[in-house]
């Protein structure tokens, strides 16, 4: 039907967007069609015709054809729209805007911060890292004496490394990472992501050369300095379970080797790991699951247990006996997993980087970026008037803007300016931030942070503006919403609105088509419900309900105190009711065999009372079917009016090109 073609076309246009638009030049993108002397182009038609068929556009002559027509009459219903001037309606360029302003929001964050984020994230989990490192640290609100305190012994830490000095010395002499005097400075093998704050660590870390120092490399810890040793496949996450011979529980070393021998000499006559592991392991936890550990990844567990598992070449296999700090263990490998595909994992990798520091640094590097590309241009003496013109009332809530509001320049990106007037109305805006600040900021301090807040913000509505230049596929997204929304408001008002409410004309429509709905054979039933708590009398009350009334079974079941029977009379349709289609032949009297609900467990059966032969079924009885079936006789009229107004000339050569061969 017409109306079922139009909601599909409407769907994929609000929904789907994972095909992106082309710019071919106007030479490479004839005109498919014309309507009233509007173009429609090929990239265009393509464009939607892939998005909405998926794996089905099949450039077929049929297919194409078929979509043709449809796309003429979305056209059609949207050039009316136009005349109509619906693109006007206040609440319809709210809908529009706000739409605009989410997949802006996408575009601008989620393509150049988050997505990039994403994918160097996931690249790099494809690798381990073995690094050694010192620190010396600083706290967020360090001020410059703490800083430049830090700064300084960081170099002499460098200068050490740079005379000779071994890098585990000089790791525990200098280094703030309180592990240094055991490890000197060695972490080990890790990967991506590092924890939140040294983003700048492991972006040394995964990609500069290897066997040198680098650094002073600055985090929200302080300053590092960094010696990468080796890069090597990610390996990922494996599945194990073990067994443990303790040195403390089995009276020392030796007696733990003699332990897990045993152990093994079990395994080796084919005894199943899990029942060694119950027998033998002393790990109380995982000894009755039989040694069962679960995945783990690197730096979890000693690197002797990690090495051990991780040798380890297929499912099943276990190692050899061998020695960690707390005894002797046999692992087992149960499965191993590498990084997910990106697709699988993206979703869970947006969730850690957005609440990692290095999302705002990439936030703000686009910031910059967006302020250079535009020129950026601050008028300093306007600001500084702004400012020395505040009242000790500004970082409280009686403040307000300035009235009139000044339209003296306060910054501009490229030809969009902005003025002191807008930065006073964002700062009455800003309320409860500006009494946040007033706690701990001057307000010279608190003006300048809200002032790069407000440099930030406009920054993204400047970027905003420039989407359509530069992302094809952005402009063609917010065309096929706006023209989605202007569709379904003229379709609305022509069509849908006029069906419901046009009673006269339902009925006359009604009239002429009523043989098209009948009622098929239908039971009127009895339906009886037993509570679980009285299941047992659930045979007494099938037998009793075959020959009696349902107001007999109810007085005779249920009682003043407890009520164990429910009834209720239902009509049901031949093809309805799967218990009652089991009934072998439709007569009053006939049972349904029993069922229960699995939500309350009753016990419930149906009882047939009268059998209604087929018959024609009334305008309110058809009523959904009926407005639906004259929505489509509508269109089609609405359709053919349009065609009338506003000429439609197809270019059948053009059409012929997209035709695929032997399609």
């Amino acid at each position: 039907m017409a109306k079922c073609s139009c909601f599909a076309l409407l769907a994929a246009l609000l929904l789907n967007t994972g095909v992106q638009a082309q710019n071919p030049t106007l030479a490479e993108d004839p005109v498919l069609f014309t309507v009233a002397g509007e173009p429609v182009h090929v990239s265009e038609f393509t464009y939607i015709y892939t998005k909405t068929n998926g794996d089905k556009a099949d450039f077929s002559r049929e297919s194409l054809e078929e979509y043709l027509d449809l796309y003429i009459k979305f056209k059609l219903k949207v050039r009316k729209a136009r005349d109509l001037r619906l693109d006007t309606i206040p609440s319809l360029r709210e809908e529009l805007a706000g739409y605009r302003k989410q997949l802006a929001d996408s575009y601008l964050i989620d393509r150049e911060v988050t997505d990039r984020l994403v994918e160097e994230a996931y690249q790099r989990r494809q690798q381990d890292v073995d690094i050694s490192h010192i620190v010396v640290k600083f706290s967020d609100n360090a001020g410059p004496e703490d800083t430049l305190r830090a700064w300084t012994k960081i170099m002499q830490a460098k200068a050490a490394l740079d005379n000779g000095m071994p890098f585990e010395e000089v790791a525990r002499k200098y280094s703030d990472d309180p592990n240094a005097t055991k490890n000197g400075g060695r972490i080990g093998y890790v990967t991506a992501l590092f924890p939140n704050g040294l983003y700048n660590l492991e972006t040394a870390a995964y990609t500069l050369p290897l066997g040198q120092v680098h650094g002073p490399i600055r985090t929200e810890q302080g300053y590092h300095l960094l010696l990468i040793h080796q890069r090597r496949p990610a390996r990922g996450e494996i599945e194990v379970a073990h067994i443990l011979a303790r040195f403390d529980r089995s009276g020392g070393e030796q007696a733990a080797k003699a332990r897990i021998d045993s152990a093994y000499q079990e395994l080796q006559t084919g005894q199943p790991f899990e029942i060694v592991a119950r027998n033998w392991s002393h790990d109380k936890i995982t000894a009755p699951k039989g040694g069962y550990i679960g995945f783990f990844g690197i730096n979890r567990y000693e690197k002797s247990f990690e090495d051990a598992a991780f040798a380890l070449k297929k499912d099943g296999d276990y190692s050899e006996p061998f020695k960690s700090s707390i005894g002797w263990h046999i692992v087992k490998r149960i499965s191993k997993r590498g990084d997910e595909p990106l697709p699988l994992v993206k979703a869970r990798l947006t969730h850690l980087i957005k609440k990692d520091s290095r999302f705002e640094m990439a936030r703000r590097a686009m910031i910059e970026r967006i302020k250079r590309q535009s020129h950026f241009q601050e008028f300093e003496t306007n600001y500084q008037n702004f400012v020395g013109n505040l009242g000790d009332d500004f970082l409280t809530y009686r403040w307000k803007a300035p009235n009139p509001p000044s339209s003296e320049p306060l910054f501009a990106f490229g030809e969009l300016q902005f003025t002191v007037g807008d930065f006073a109305d964002y700062l009455a805006r800003s309320t409860r931030k500006r009494l946040t600040l007033a706690r701990k900021s001057s307000l010279e301090e608190a003006v300048r942070s809200l002032y790069e807040d407000f440099v930030e913000e406009c920054a993204l509505k400047y970027e905003e503006r420039q989407l359509e230049k530069k992302y094809p596929e952005f402009k063609a997204l917010m065309r096929e919403y706006e023209e989605g929304i202007l569709l379904f408001e003229a379709t609305k008002r022509a069509v849908w609105d006029k069906a419901a409410q046009d009673t006269a004309g339902l009925k006359a429509f009604f009239e002429t088509v009523k043989d098209n709905y009948q009622w098929k054979e239908r039971a009127v039933v009895s339906e009886y419900r037993l509570k679980d708590s009285a299941k047992r009398l659930h045979l007494q009350l099938r037998e009793y309900a075959k020959t009696h009334s349902p107001e007999e079974v109810l007085a005779h079941f249920n009682t003043d105190s407890a009520k164990v029977v429910f009834h209720r009379k239902r009509t049901f349709e031949r093809g309805r009711n799967e218990l009652l289609d089991k009934i072998p032949q439709w007569e009053p009297g006939a049972l349904s065999i029993s069922d229960v609900n699995k939500r309350d467990k009753s016990i419930f059966f149906f009882k047939i009372e009268e059998v209604l032969p087929p018959q024609p079924k009334t305008l309110d009885e058809a009523r959904g079917y009926v407005i639906a079936d004259y929505q489509d006789v509508l269109e089609a009229a609405w359709v053919e009016e349009l065609r009338k107004e506003y000429p439609v000339e197809v270019n059948r050569a053009v059409f012929e090109s997209l035709i695929r061969a032997g399609q």
